[in-house]
């Protein structure tokens, strides 16, 4: 009998690098779609080898942009599922907020189109906490799934407006579609865990750049944490639970934590950085003042000094799926890039 077939965009990234592994693990046959098949399958193989996988005969490439529907038909086709966590790369550094915006939905919009017009069984979007939280200055009860990012509020950042509009147009596009495809969507918040190569996620950047010293610093951001390793279990919930289909997940561990916190949980646990990782906050209103000139504080600046308190009991009461703590996946992430000698002790 032959092995369902799960297609996984973007195979090279954070998520979805763990989200292969574990569909390898589970026994599922895996097409992974990448911009650059000869640039980025050995990469992928050697991700894959540190996240303890030795078979990848399961495992193929194909070459698919999601900036060109022409490629996702045959991407798409022979598959039962498909993962999409691949999203365009962002530039935080934009002219234009549509930069963002329109290529996430468009990626999203020419995945489900091919989904649909090949018989896929259920589409699971990686979607993010981004598209929950933004524009809810008074919010007092932790966010659920229930919650939508206001886009009308003053300050929402371009990229919480692509996650938001995005995972807006594929739940628009299956309420439209007259196939059978499923969706559940997958909100996860930092994630944090193992790293399986240099190539690692904007929130893991936050401890190499904290555990080296470059972060004297730390501005007053709260955020929920949550270990990759769960955010790619829960997608496989979602995928194969037949009560996760029309569904939202917050991955969370329902935890919510200062940067500064995140920072004290890494020097009890490497005393030997202790001297490089940040002490002292820096204040919110210096932080928003300094991003009026540093594009690459804008984001940040957004966000700090909001609620951000979430809740995971819908995933947990649903779907059975028990995260690690926010403290073992923030040591999970520090120590992996000491053992890959991301982070050196000096």
């Amino acid at each position: 009998m032959s092995k369902k077939l799960v297609v996984v965009t973007g195979g090279s990234g954070f998520i979805a690098s763990h989200i292969i592994a574990q569909l390898l693990q589970a026994g599922y046959a895996v097409r992974t779609t990448v911009r650059d098949v000869e640039k980025k399958r050995p990469l992928i193989e050697s991700m894959l080898h540190q996240a303890g996988i030795q078979n990848l005969t399961d495992l193929s490439f194909v070459a698919a942009d999601l900036t060109n529907e022409a490629h996702w038909d045959a991407a798409i086709s022979g598959a039962t599922y498909v993962i999409h966590p691949a999203s365009p790369t962002p530039t935080l550094n934009f002219k234009n907020e549509s930069e963002m915006i329109d290529p996430a939905i468009q990626g999203v919009l020419y995945v489900l189109r091919a989904a649909s017009r090949h018989d896929v069984k259920r589409v699971v979007l990686t979607s993010a906490y981004g598209a929950i939280f933004a524009g809810h200055q008074h919010q007092k009860t932790p966010f659920t799934e229930e919650v939508w990012s206001d886009l009308t509020q003053p300050g929402v950042h371009a990229y919480q407006k692509s996650k938001t509009l995005s995972e807006r147009a594929a739940w628009e596009f299956i309420a439209n579609d007259s196939s059978k495809l499923e969706l559940a969507t997958v909100n996860p918040v930092a994630v944090m865990g193992p790293v399986l190569a240099n190539d690692y996620s904007h929130s893991n950047i936050q401890i190499q750049e904290m555990m080296t010293g470059q972060t004297p610093l730390v501005p007053k951001v709260d955020s929920g944490y949550v270990d990759v390793r769960d955010v790619a279990s829960l997608h496989l919930l979602a995928m194969t639970r037949p009560e996760a289909a029309g569904q939202r997940f917050l991955a969370t561990t329902g935890e919510t934590l200062s940067m500064l916190e995140v920072a004290n949980i890494l020097r009890t646990a490497f005393p030997t950085f202790s001297k490089k990782l940040p002490k002292h906050e820096i204040p919110t209103p210096a932080l928003k003042l300094a991003a009026k000139t540093n594009p690459m504080l804008k984001m940040v600046a957004s966000v700090a000094g909001t609620y951000a308190a979430t809740s995971n009991d819908k995933a947990v009461q649903l779907l059975g799926w028990h995260p690690r703590s926010a403290k073992e996946a923030i040591i999970a992430t520090a120590q992996s890039m000491i053992d890959l000698g991301i982070i050196t002790v000096k």
